[in-house]
């Protein structure tokens, strides 16, 4: 079974920066996504980025359109983990991180969040002045 931690959240004001990680244990295996989701408080969870973990094709990486430039997804399989740096930061931003995985083929289904099975315990992100 994967297990999938997140850690890095915290406080910070508008304009600043965070970087968040995910490290996967147990079960990893090749071919499947990793992806960043948040939720604020009264509202649906999102895709923020996702990331391929292994298989062929090259790594795919998406970025929601609110995040994109702003944020940048990475991955380091030597370590398991995947990581989101997070710049310019909003206080739109604020919400709870969660990292989860996905086991679907599809590249398609990378950006739909009911395709992830696997979800970490989410860090949370403060963006306050």
């Amino acid at each position: 079974q994967l297990q999938l931690v997140e850690s890095g959240g915290g406080s910070v004001q508008p304009g600043g920066s965070l970087t968040l990680s995910c490290a996967a244990s147990g079960r990893t295996s090749n071919g499947y996504a990793l992806g960043w989701f948040r939720q604020a408080p009264g509202k649906d969870r999102e895709i923020v980025s996702a990331i391929t973990w292994n298989g062929g094709g090259g790594t795919f990486k998406h970025y929601s359109d609110s995040v994109k430039g702003r944020f940048t997804i990475s991955k380091d399989n030597t370590k398991n983990t995947i990581y989101l740096q997070m710049d310019s930061l909003k206080p739109e931003d604020t919400a709870t991180y969660y990292c989860a995985a996905t086991f679907q083929n599809s590249r398609l289904t990378y950006t739909y969040t009911r395709y992830y099975s696997t979800w970490g315990r989410g860090t949370q992100v403060t963006v306050t002045v």
